[in-house]
């Protein structure tokens, strides 16, 4: 076990971040000046996104799990701070409980533009706010055979991240509506199976060639090879309330991906699933998040979702240890006794009645952990 090269797997991490007006719990525009604000201070990791309500955030790359909490937790304090001095909240859910797209402005820029006018109101509408993991890779051609098989696990995380139960005023009764909204997106979803690098290269080609996409980036599944770095990019996850909960899950993907990493270099795999069936478990894990069941199909049947959870946490258990993962995979058990992001922000609104209220929770979480 010595002899594998886990030091390969460094850590990225992206989140997007409302901005809320405290009076009307409102999203509210920034016009881009917690931005400008924060280029100040963490440089490039701060910047815009299409709505003027949105920031996104990136992490430097990051070592190990440990320097990975420190500069989410660096990221979170900079941006409430100087949003707080602006007069501005933040917060982080997957989608505003109660604010609607229409009422919220652009950003300006040539970028977001062009979306606009090819996807017209699916851009406009897709006011939502997501994290995207990054894990690294010793080479592009490792990288899409881990991303083939750890397409498997996605439902599971996305589950435990379902942080979206709220859309324009409405209880959806899904843990995570943010994955509907995005649906109208094209190249979204669950990937399907590449037989190698090559094969997955000359897809992006045909579609540069045929003037469906100008440049890769513009396949948004829930996991791909980015198109630029050595990485595998993880993008199925609703925004956590908390750093705890980003972090737990960026240890999660990062444990699939040495495990799957260990089983290659012992000449073993793990089995290949079609899309069609994972796809069955990404809608379970939408609608009921951590209550429900997904599908076992190795043994075709039904299995509680927190079960498959603590099977997953079985078999990444001997990669844990050599990435330093374990206390923070361990911190799973509070997401499984207390719920996750949608749980807790849907038994707020259950006690008060009130969608302030659920915004008023959702700011205090944000920075919940932090010292």
């Amino acid at each position: 076990m010595s002899k594998l090269n886990y030091k390969q797997f460094t850590i990225g991490i992206e989140e997007e971040y409302m901005v809320i007006d405290p009076e009307t719990r409102e999203l509210k525009s920034h016009e881009q000046k917690i931005v400008q604000e924060g280029e100040k201070v963490i440089k490039d990791r701060v910047k815009a996104e299409m709505h003027q309500a949105v920031v996104e955030v990136g992490t430097d790359i990051c070592q190990n799990i440990d320097d990975a909490f420190m500069d989410v937790s660096n990221l979170r304090r900079t941006i409430s701070g100087i949003a707080e001095s602006m007069g501005l909240w933040v917060g982080a859910s997957g989608t505003h409980p109660f604010s609607h797209w229409e009422s919220q402005l652009i950003t300006p820029h040539s970028r977001y533009s062009e979306i606009i006018k090819e996807l017209q109101e699916a851009a406009r509408s897709n006011l939502i706010f997501g994290l995207h993991v990054h894990v690294g890779m010793e080479s592009r051609q490792m990288a899409i055979h881990i991303a083939n098989s750890a397409r498997y696990f996605l439902p599971h995380i996305y589950a435990l991240s379902t942080n979206s139960p709220f859309w324009e005023g409405r209880l959806t009764g899904y843990k995570s509506f943010r994955s509907k909204i995005f649906d109208k997106f094209p190249r979204t979803g669950i990937p399907d199976y590449f037989a190698s690098i090559e094969d997955y290269d000359n897809y992006v080609k045909l579609l540069v060639k045929t003037n469906c996409i100008d440049n890769a980036k513009k396949i948004w599944w829930d996991l791909r090879v980015h198109p630029f770095f050595n990485t595998v990019e993880f993008r199925i996850c609703d925004i956590p309330l908390t750093v705890e909960e980003t972090i737990l899950i960026a240890a999660l993907f990062q444990g699939i991906c040495a495990k799957i990493y260990k089983l290659r270099m012992e000449n073993l795999n793990f089995i290949i699933y079609p899309r069609m069936l994972i796809n069955e478990n990404k809608w379970r894990a939408s609608r009921y998040g951590i209550e429900g069941s997904l599908i076992d199909f190795g043994k075709e049947t039904e299995v509680n979702t927190r079960v498959l959870i603590y099977e997953l946490l079985d078999f990444i258990d001997d990669v844990t240890g050599p990435l330093g993962i374990r206390n923070t995979v361990n911190n799973i058990h509070t997401i499984l006794e207390n719920g996750t992001g949608a749980d807790r922000q849907i038994k707020t609104f259950e006690q008060t009645k009130s969608m302030i209220s659920v915004v008023d929770y959702i700011h205090s979480q944000f920075l919940n952990g932090i010292s």
